[in-house]
């Protein structure tokens, strides 16, 4: 499966943990205008709210924290070498 050159922001570790359902809903997502994806992301949250869902443990909150920190201090390192070019 080809996958769309927005979905390459992934690591590898990560896609290859998604479910081929999964891979091919976010290709589907990526294919969308700006305005169906406001739309999809609308509905599925509120799909989300309706779900029961166990208490997040402090461990996952440490690690989930964590990943969104690092991939920001990615993100703003490769924005400084583009700027300092």
């Amino acid at each position: 499966m080809v996958l769309p050159p927005a979905l390459s922001n992934y690591s590898h570790g990560e896609l290859i943990n998604m479910t081929v359902a999964v891979k091919k809903l976010l290709a589907s997502f990526e294919s969308l205008t700006r305005s169906q994806k406001r739309e999809a992301i609308a509905e599925i949250c509120r799909r989300i709210a309706k779900l029961e869902k166990p208490p997040v443990s402090d461990q996952e909150l440490v690690a989930s924290a964590e990943a969104a920190f690092l991939a920001l201090d990615a993100r703003e390192a490769t924005d400084e070498k583009r700027r300092a070019r």
